[in-house]
């Protein structure tokens, strides 16, 4: 029974999953819009929307924490940089998941996991020329 189980294991090994969600987080940093599979998109979501907690701490003990929970120094820069301060006014939700429908191969449901706001700006910027 699955009582108090909080993390799916994704038929990996304790090593595995943890680079997985590592791996999935660092690139969502990188290009804040990655496409995976559903279930990886929700477990990656948790820790996605940690890491950002961390960084609007800043200071250099979150940033230590960020390094090590990430693979890539240039995605904790990004992060601390431009995610963070971006994020400043949010108190959470600072993910979303935009569904696409079943991959062909498997049949696994897809979906786009993606920071708020990396589609504010373009949705922004479409509503002022909407106005001209």
């Amino acid at each position: 029974m699955r009582h108090q189980r909080v993390m799916k294991k994704f038929g990996r090994s304790t090593e595995h999953r943890k680079m997985l969600m590592k791996g999935l987080v660092t690139n969502l940093i990188l290009a804040e819009s990655i496409k995976t599979t559903l279930p990886k998109a929700k477990e990656a979501r948790k820790d996605a929307d940690k890491i950002v907690t961390i960084a609007k701490k800043g200071g250099i003990a979150a940033r230590r924490h960020a390094a090590s929970l990430l693979l890539d120094p240039a995605a904790v820069q990004k992060l601390f940089d431009k995610i963070a301060p971006a994020m400043k006014d949010r108190n959470g939700g600072y993910t979303r998941i935009v569904k696409l429908g079943t991959r062909k191969g498997d049949a696994s449901e897809m979906c786009i996991l993606q920071y708020v706001t990396a589609a504010e700006p373009a949705a922004a910027q479409e509503q002022k020329e909407e106005v001209k």
